[in-house]
Order: structure tokens, then C-alpha cells, then sequence
């Protein structure tokens, strides 16, 4: 039996911010945003190449957790540098090229699976970039 996960909830402040900052500088696609009743608003965004997606919403019922309280959340990529390019270019504040040595970051990219960028979206919920090995 697969166990897939497919849905991660992103607490925010305003959602047509969050929209326009993961469709148009992540370059997340819009899956479906939508209204229920009045009260309540849900867009749903995937990841260029993602089995997963996140939701962002507003309203009774929607979103419990703090917005800028999600932290460590990981999109892996294939070329770290080119991904970094992308998002600063897209105004993204998008740190520098990591890597963990010696139990601490050290600038500049590391070996299989330790290179790492890190970016908050603007209510401060954290992701990282990831560089896996090429197959």
C-alpha cells in the first residue's frame, strides 16, 4: 500500500499575498482557489514537479495555526544554483548556498544531498532548498 502525502496546510495572513508570492515568484501552479460560502477561502498550489501541494487559506474553519509558525518545510531540486538564480530573480530573499560541515553551515555547496538555500514567504513560514544527486 502506498502512503503518499499530498496536501500541506501553510498558515498565512493574507492569502492573495501568499497567492501571488508562490504562483508568481515560487512558480507554484494554482490547482484551485475557491470560495465556500462568505466566510472561507482555499487555494490550493503545486510545486513545479510535485506529487505534493500546499493549501493556503482565510475563514472560519480554515486555518487554525499561526501564520509564520510552519517551519522547515523542503522542496528538492536538482541544480541548487539555478533554482537559487530563479527565485532571487523573481525577488525571492533567497540566502546564500549552504552546507553542513562539521555539525555547523558553511557557505558554498557540499556533497550528495547537503546543499542547501533557505527563504522564508513573507508571513515567515521557512522553507529550504535542497540539492539531490543527479541519477
Amino acid at each position: 500500500m502506498d502512503w503518499k502525502l499530498e496536501l500541506v496546510p501553510v498558515p498565512v495572513t493574507d492569502v492573495e499575498r501568499a497567492k501571488r508570492f508562490y504562483s508568481e515568484q515560487m512558480g507554484f501552479a494554482v490547482d484551485h482557489d475557491m470560495c465556500i460560502g462568505d466566510e472561507a477561502r482555499i487555494v490550493q498550489l503545486t510545486p513545479p514537479g510535485s506529487g505534493c501541494s500546499i493549501v493556503i487559506g482565510a475563514g472560519a474553519g480554515v486555518m487554525e495555526e499561526k501564520p509564520g509558525s510552519l517551519q522547515g518545510l523542503q522542496l528538492v531540486v536538482s541544480d541548487i544554483a539555478a533554482a537559487r538564480a530563479q527565485l532571487v530573480e523573481r525577488g525571492v530573499p533567497a540566502g546564500p548556498v549552504q552546507h553542513v560541515e562539521d555539525g555547523a553551515m558553511a557557505d558554498g555547496p557540499g556533497g550528495a544531498w547537503n546543499s542547501f538555500v533557505y527563504f522564508s514567504d513573507p508571513d515567515g513560514n521557512g522553507w529550504a532548498l535542497q540539492e539531490r544527486p543527479e541519477s
